[in-house]
């Protein structure tokens, strides 16, 4: 399990001016005006409201709007955050990937890839198109040629700028040391639980009325 040390601490609510608040509430969360978010990146993020709110429009547009479909984001996602090791983001995304319809021993083989796993043509050149990104900054002309038989125009760009935007929030949330909520029951890159259960699908902002509830916090 990962132990992250705090840099930037929750915006402490002596500090906590409207424009705080907005960032606070953006996901919909109940009472977040009033009480601040249950999530510690949303607590450390509104210590700069002003660079905070874009970053929430267009991780909002990712997220929740991203042409590729939850499915193949959740790939992206879950390979990033093993690739530069966000325990922040792995353990969130583990439960959006099942609820995505992927299995836990699928979520294994994001993070074995390329050993492992069945694979078919379309998800392995996702899942190489992380690897590539990362290690070389372009996708390479196979990979480019793959993917665009299968994802139009609008989709290989959110592809690309999906790898990146989360690749950027991972280095966040490491660098700022944004720690796992205390009543997570947190997942590790081994997929076992701090309780030891099994882990289970999470929702999204709005999903469901009590989202936040099926984190734990």
């Amino acid at each position: 399990m990962s132990d992250i040390k705090p840099r930037i601490l929750p915006l402490p609510r002596s500090e906590w001016t409207d424009d705080a608040r907005e960032v606070f509430a953006f996901w919909g969360e109940p009472n977040a005006w009033e009480e601040g978010s249950k999530t510690n990146v949303m607590m450390v993020l509104a210590n700069h409201p002003a660079m905070t709110q874009p970053y929430n429009i267009w991780s909002k547009h990712l997220l929740m709007g991203n042409t590729l479909g939850t499915r193949f984001l959740e790939l992206i996602i879950l390979r990033v955050a093993w690739r530069v090791k966000s325990a922040y983001e792995w353990h969130n995304h583990v439960g959006y990937g099942l609820n995505a319809g992927l299995t836990l021993e699928e979520i294994g083989a994001i993070r074995d890839f390329p050993d492992g796993g069945d694979w078919n043509e379309q998800d392995a050149a996702v899942l190489r198109s992380v690897d590539e990104l990362i290690a070389d900054g372009n996708l390479s002309d196979a990979t480019w040629a793959t993917l665009s038989g299968y994802f139009d125009t609008r989709q290989m760009m959110d592809l690309v700028m999906s790898v990146g935007h989360y690749v950027m929030t991972s280095w966040g949330l490491s660098a700022f040391g944004v720690q796992i909520e205390g009543g997570a029951d947190q997942i590790g890159f081994d997929l076992k639980t701090k309780s030891g259960r099994i882990p289970g699908k999470t929702y999204k902002p709005g999903e469901t009325e009590d989202w936040t509830d099926t984190r734990g916090y």
